[in-house]
């Protein structure tokens, strides 16, 4: 009797997990592509590019292979108040990549263009983000044709602090007639968040993106954040950027937008559990 009601029980738990895992599903949705980060050690440069060096908007960070890493199922990019020489420097240069003898920071930015690129679907991120001083961590795609911001940008998420107060922002980019950004923004204190929970922070969130043909929807623990109509996101040329394939970019940067990185204490942590892409069956 004991065995048979043994049998019962797992037979029970069994389709309770078997019913969560389809309920989890997105109805009409098969699972494309994920990122399990299940190996030890260093990223798989199979899924994987690794961005190099001082790259955009004049940040603190030099980006380099070595700050990111896979540990127990997640991906760990890590920042650290550590002195680089950089190789382009230029004695005088007005350039802000060669005019820096060293970086003073470095941190990891990891892609996969041209190793998985999608057009339409629902993208899904587990993360836990660092949300000390000076921190810009991201989840964001970019269009494979054309520079930026003709290319067309969606920010799943950002942390960063608008007029110095830290936001989590859900956007979208594409460009205008002068080819300066046009932005779809969504801005949101992160003080609300702090207030429906104190250890916010301390958490792993889901980030989600829903893209149609019509719409970007940009979601945070199912809460809707911000939807960009794509009948609007066209470039001057007449081309919409977010009717093309999109890839994938994690990263975390620092200072710049991030703020004051002198107050932080070093190391930092930016940590996701999974990738995952579902497109209709």
């Amino acid at each position: 009797m004991t065995s048979i009601l043994r049998f019962i029980s797992s037979a029970f738990l069994l389709s309770v997990f078997n019913f969560s895992v389809a309920q989890q599903l997105p109805r009409g949705y098969q699972l494309v592509w994920q990122e399990e980060f299940e190996k030890e050690g260093a990223v798989s440069d199979e899924n994987w590019n690794f961005e190099k060096g001082f790259v955009r908007n004049n940040e603190m960070q030099w980006y380099q292979e070595a700050n990111a890493g896979q540990k127990g199922g997640m991906l760990f990019i890590e920042g650290r108040r550590e002195k680089v020489a950089n190789p382009a420097y230029e004695p005088g240069s007005e350039n802000w990549k060669k005019s820096r003898e060293f970086a003073e920071y470095t941190s990891s930015s990891i892609n996969t263009r041209g190793k998985f690129e999608f057009q339409y679907g629902i993208l899904e991120v587990k993360a836990k983000i660092d949300t000390a001083s000076g921190m810009w961590p991201a989840i964001w795609t970019l269009g494979i044709s054309k520079p930026w911001p003709a290319n067309g940008e969606i920010d799943v998420m950002e942390f960063y602090q608008v007029k110095g107060e830290p936001t989590i922002l859900a956007n979208a980019a594409w460009a205008d007639a002068s080819k300066r950004a046009n932005w779809d923004e969504a801005k949101i204190p992160f003080a609300n968040f702090l207030k429906k929970d104190p250890e916010w922070a301390e958490k792993f969130h889901i980030w989600k993106m829903d893209w149609t043909e019509d719409y970007i929807r940009l979601y945070l623990d199912g809460e809707l954040l911000n939807e960009v109509n794509l009948k609007e996101t066209i470039n001057p040329d007449g081309f919409n950027p977010f009717h093309q394939p999109h890839y994938i970019l994690l990263n975390l940067a620092l200072g710049s937008n991030g703020g004051d990185l002198s107050p932080t204490d070093f190391p930092r942590e930016y940590v996701v559990d999974y990738v995952k892409v579902y497109q209709k069956k």
